[in-house]
């Protein structure tokens, strides 16, 4: 499988069986563990819990939007007369006209602008009309959701290609620090040495075997073999993970935190300005790792 980033954008857009037009957008980004935020119009929050259930069903981390824009034609609504109150106006426009004399009979369409004669007729609210609505706004759901699950693929594929070069840096790091700690014990004896000789004034009056023994002490607690060896398994265990693919993000973040300790230890225990160089410049990578891993899911 695949490596996933969190991070993917999809769009989904179609016609209800009214007409009205309808558009997905989901976004993902980064999280922890999986949110699902689901914005719908007024009337349909029936199907949250059933969108929040195929999200959950397809990813395992990031933060999800997903909102749902109707666009209905631009049409006023239908008006339709009150019977009542048209009965009404006509009756009381008629009595007022004959009252007048010489005024004209009432016209229609003054009769009609009087309050409350008019009124907007209401919609149906046919269930199984509602039901083939819900039915298509859903299936384009699932359509977004999909195409997310390919922008977030794509991200990781990526982001795999990224992953892999910094552990290649990392792997080179680990073999220069190996060369550098060749060399601890004579970069040890030599500052020890030159400490004796400053002591002693130049005088050497420390037995060679003696030396010998406080060297080899240096060296011991200066040895960095079993940094560089754990270094080795942690490379060895995240290109695992990255062929694996699947949801490793949160293993390889993990993972990183033990880079890092190595990467402190190599650093702790350096005797010479080239490994704590390299140890630097692991620390380094090993953070560009860290933020890479952060955005897999």
């Amino acid at each position: 499988m695949a490596l996933s980033s969190m991070t993917g954008f999809a769009r989904d857009a179609g016609t209800l069986p009214d007409g009205t037009g309808y558009v997905w957008e989901l976004r993902s980004v980064n999280g922890r563990g999986l949110d699902v935020r689901v914005r719908l119009p007024n009337g349909y929050d029936a199907l949250e819990a059933k969108l929040r259930e195929a999200v959950a069903a397809r990813f395992r981390r990031g933060n999800i939007s997903a909102t749902l824009t109707l666009k209905r034609e631009e049409r006023g609504p239908r008006l339709a007369p009150d019977p009542v109150a048209l009965d009404q106006a006509i009756a009381l426009a008629l009595e007022v006209a004959a009252r007048i004399p010489g005024c004209p009979a009432p016209r229609a369409e003054a009769v009609l602008l009087l309050p409350g004669v008019l009124r907007a007729e209401a919609t149906s609210q046919d269930p199984e009309d509602e039901a083939a609505r819900s039915a298509v706004i859903a299936a384009g759901f699932g359509v977004a959701v999909e195409a997310l699950a390919e922008s977030r693929a794509s991200e990781g594929t990526k982001l795999g290609t990224i992953l892999g070069a910094l552990l290649d840096e990392i792997a080179a790091l680990r073999e220069a620090a190996a060369a550098e700690a060749a060399s601890q014990p004579e970069a040890h004896r030599a500052r020890l040495l030159a400490a004796l000789s400053e002591l002693l004034d130049g005088e050497k009056r420390v037995p060679e075997d003696r030396l010998a023994i406080e060297v080899a002490v240096l060296a011991q607690k200066s040895d960095v073999r079993e940094e560089l060896d754990r270094l080795t398994a942690h490379v060895t265990a995240a290109r695992s993970l990255l062929d694996l693919g699947e949801a490793v993000g949160r293993k390889l973040e993990f993972l990183t935190q033990e880079f890092g300790r190595e990467a402190n230890t190599l650093g702790a225990k350096s005797a010479s300005l080239g490994l704590t160089r390299t140890s630097l410049d692991l620390k380094a990578a090993i953070e560009r790792l860290r933020e890479q891993a952060a955005n897999l899911e």
